[in-house]
């Protein structure tokens, strides 16, 4: 009787019962938020970003398994994970996946590629033409229905437009202006550093929690209240002090470098050690300061112009719902 009041348990019901967990998951919704920012600026798609937490929490149990009981155990890696075994052996066995199994390319990706290399969408030149918005031969509502899957054409190019991939002209035409579907400012290096500096603060944080002895520095200064006139002043003084004390930093490391008693230690006998410094800002309620950064998105008309004998009739302008998808 017991076992069955159990299972009809909502999971919201079970999640309240493990406080524990249920304090554990609202940690990381905190977390996963700013990374779907990232997959979401870098042009990933959810499904991508799914596979790649199953794969990596698949080879981390794997891991941990091996580091506790010293052999590989794929059944309890499926306990671990929750994951069936059939599916941790496929991902534990690299030979196991092919390509057909892999994700596919985000829309916005496969129309860039698709106008940068399809000679249809190319000009005399070689580069990508300028395309008109709507068309039924060589245009850009075209290029959307043959590689997008399905997306509406003015939704695909309001996200085009918004990361600066593609630029509208006058006369209701676009050009291509990136081959990579990825906001400004973005760099490879940049999102390699995100990877290992939130890495770094995720192993710090989360290692404090299993350790009993000598846990990890981490501190945090933070005032709920701030004027928000004063913040440009905060925050140079805070990269002042914060560069002040990373110089610091890297002082003592290079320092105890110096003092190794062997001109190069085995990789044995090396570690990896450092300190990062960073300031966050929430964002205030009611600022309107971003939205000044989004011009009002402009209606666009399609044409019904119909040509008879070479003579042309006067396109109307009457719009559509369809155009204003």
């Amino acid at each position: 009787m017991l076992q069955q009041q159990a299972s009809m348990r909502s999971p919201q019901e079970s999640r309240l019962a493990d406080p524990l967990k249920e304090t554990t998951l609202s940690a990381l919704e905190r977390v996963v938020d700013p990374l779907v920012y990232l997959v979401f600026d870098a042009g990933i798609t959810v499904r991508e970003f799914c596979r790649l937490i199953r794969e990596r929490a698949v080879r981390s149990a794997a891991t941990r398994v091996k580091r506790e009981s010293g052999r590989t155990s794929n059944s309890r890696v499926a306990i671990i994970t929750g994951l069936a075994r059939a599916e941790v052996a496929r991902i534990l066995n690299v030979e196991d996946v092919s390509a057909d199994t892999r994700p596919g390319q985000h829309p916005a990706r496969r129309i860039l590629a698709a106008w940068y290399d399809n000679r249809r969408f190319l000009g005399a030149n070689g580069d990508p033409a300028v395309l008109p918005i709507f068309g039924r031969r060589r245009s850009f509502e075209q290029l959307v229905a043959m590689h997008s899957g399905g997306i509406p054409v003015r939704a695909m190019l309001d996200q085009l437009a918004q990361i600066n991939a593609v630029e509208i002209l006058a006369r209701q035409r676009v050009k291509a202006k990136s081959r990579v579907p990825i906001f400004k400012g973005m760099t490879s290096t940049a999102i390699a550093n995100v990877g290992e500096r939130a890495g770094d603060l995720l192993k710090t944080l989360s290692g404090n929690l299993r350790a009993t002895t000598n846990p990890l520095f981490e501190e945090t200064a933070v005032l709920n209240d701030v004027d928000i006139a004063a913040v440009p002043l905060l925050r140079r003084r805070i990269a002042e002090q914060g560069a002040a004390f990373i110089d610091g930093a890297t002082s003592l490391l290079s320092r105890s470098r110096m003092k190794q008693r062997l001109p190069i230690l085995p990789k044995s006998a090396q570690c990896r050690v450092g300190v990062t410094v960073y300031y966050f800002q929430d964002e205030a309620d009611g600022d309107f300061a971003a939205l000044a950064n989004y011009s009002r998105r402009k209606n666009l008309q399609r044409s019904h112009s119909k040509s008879k004998m070479g003579h042309k009739i006067k396109p109307s302008y009457k719009s559509s719902r369809r155009s204003r998808q």
